[in-house]
């Protein structure tokens, strides 16, 4: 069915929904965004399928819960339809650029469905040896250090004492002068991204064609670029201090306290990648137009989690279903529609697909278990329908297969109240978001027991409409498909050894 609208889905790493001019943020981080969403649909309170990216994607890319097919899928399953393949089916184009996360890979299925996948893992881009430090602490001054750091600690109120002054020392004098921010970012900076794909699209040939580009700019380590330090207008953040920055806010010897003192200066850093993401997109878009393809695209803009910044004393975005993490931008514009309001109700991204589907006028794959939110958009209706997002906790690095069979962590969110389910100390937390937005007291076990009881039921049916799911040929076929690739790395490690 050649010849219907194109898509360009556009993902942001670490993006928080509060982060965003149009949004409500004071800060200048999305001008050029702030004026498509006058002409799009905003979503209230879009809510992520889990956190982080390998927890969130399988939702927003297939319409699939991320533990529907058991614990140890990660990502896709093997040739698992998607957004990508039903366009492909459809006689679309497709194409992918992202930059360079490792968990948007072919290693974990998001290749299948495109014509073109370019995900910037290789050595083009190679992240500092030690991105937070950026200093050795090998050789012979590591093993002084570690002899003094182990005798400081054995002395009363000398070890603290002792980690700041070696962390100060590292950071002021051990470490050389970076030449430039861009020397020290872990990732490719957004215009490179945008650049590859607009020379991709001279090739399209006319076709309609499905676009998704992944940025990594606001992701830490925080190291926007220059230019978009600049136009953010924060112009006296040098390449050393950016990078005392960021050692400090990684450290793990000190509270949130004083970790505190450089909040906001790391929240200018986030902001300005930010900043620079929206530049590229307006770039991106200018594009299109010159091509004469904008006014036939329908356009997604989203994030798969957030980030933390000490709002319950954490940092980044590890395994945890805390609003600043969960609670992602969504703009969703579509050429020839009027705009009309958008429900405040949660719009869980497992419905995005099918929903960018029927806006160009395609059908979704029968195997997506979300629902088209189409029609609610057009008639300005609401959708009653809780999200739901669930992580496994402790699972902060996935390549070891043994975090991912923790126990799970399940978020079950209405317009007012939220749920959280702990399965490993067997408890359930309520909040009231409307009285306490920032979650900061759950409610007492004796209140608020019609919407514990009908979030707890919404919770359950969930789980067993996972569990139905899991042990498929899907899930055999992906398990196969780790094993074989472990095998064949191990393999690949005792031939170099």
């Amino acid at each position: 069915m050649a010849g219907g609208k194109s898509i360009i889905l556009i993902t942001v790493d670490c993006l928080r929904a509060d982060h965003c001019g149009f949004m409500g943020y004071p800060r200048p981080t999305t001008p050029f965004l702030d004026n498509l969403a006058a002409e799009s649909f905003v979503f209230p309170t879009a809510i992520v399928g889990g956190v982080p990216t390998y927890y969130s994607f399988p939702a927003i890319l297939a319409s699939r819960y991320p533990m529907a097919l058991g614990r140890e899928v990660l990502g896709l399953a093997v040739e698992e339809k998607n957004l990508a393949s039903a366009c492909r089916e459809n006689g679309y184009v497709t194409a992918f650029f992202g930059a360079g996360n490792p968990y948007l890979s072919a290693r974990f299925g998001y290749d299948f469905g495109f014509d073109t996948f370019r995900d910037f893992l290789d050595n083009e881009f190679t992240p500092p040896s030690d991105h937070d430090n950026n200093v050795r602490k090998s050789g012979w001054a590591g093993r002084v250090n570690h002899a003094l750091s182990g005798v400081s600690h054995r002395i009363p109120g000398m070890g603290a004492a002792y980690d700041e002054l070696y962390f100060q020392y590292c950071q002021r004098r051990a470490a050389s002068t970076p030449a430039s921010l861009d020397t020290l970012r872990r990732f490719p900076a957004a215009d490179v991204i945008v650049d590859e794909a607009g020379s991709w699209l001279a090739s399209a040939g006319g076709r309609p064609f499905f676009w998704w580009l992944h940025f990594m700019d606001p992701h830490s380590p925080y190291y926007p670029t220059g230019k978009g330090v600049e136009i953010f207008g924060e112009n006296g953040l040098t390449p050393s201090r950016a990078r005392y920055l960021n050692a400090y806010w990684n450290r793990g010897d000190i509270g949130s306290e004083r970790l505190r003192r450089h909040r906001d200066a790391v929240i200018e850093m986030y902001d300005a990648g930010i900043r620079w993401v929206d530049a590229q997109i307006a770039r991106l878009i200018d594009t299109v137009r010159r091509f004469k393809l904008w006014d036939n695209c329908v356009l997604a803009f989203t994030a798969d989690h957030g980030e933390q910044f000490l709002e319950h004393s954490g940092r980044y975005h590890t395994p945890a279903l805390v609003e600043e993490l969960i609670h992602v931008p969504l703009i969703v514009r579509v050429p020839g529609v009027r705009k009309k309001s958008v429900s405040s109700n949660p719009f869980s991204l497992l419905h995005l697909a099918p929903t960018l589907l029927a806006a160009a006028e395609l059908t979704a794959p029968v195997e997506f278990q979300g629902q088209s939110r189409w029609q609610h958009l057009q008639e300005g209706t609401a959708w009653d329908a809780p999200a739901i997002a669930e992580c496994v906790a402790g699972c902060t690095n996935p390549f070891r297969p043994g975090q991912r069979r923790g126990a799970r962590l399940l978020a079950v969110r209405e317009a007012r109240y939220k749920l959280v389910l702990n399965f490993d100390t067997q408890t359930d937390c309520l909040f009231d978001l409307e009285a306490d937005p920032g979650e900061q007291a759950a409610l007492p076990s004796a209140a608020g027991k019609p919407e514990r009881r009908r979030l707890l039921e919404a919770a359950a049916a969930h789980l067993r409409r996972s569990s139905a799911r899991q042990n498929s040929p899907a899930y055999l076929r992906t398990r196969l498909r780790e094993i074989g690739l472990n095998l064949r790395n191990s393999a690949a490690e005792r031939a170099v050894g």
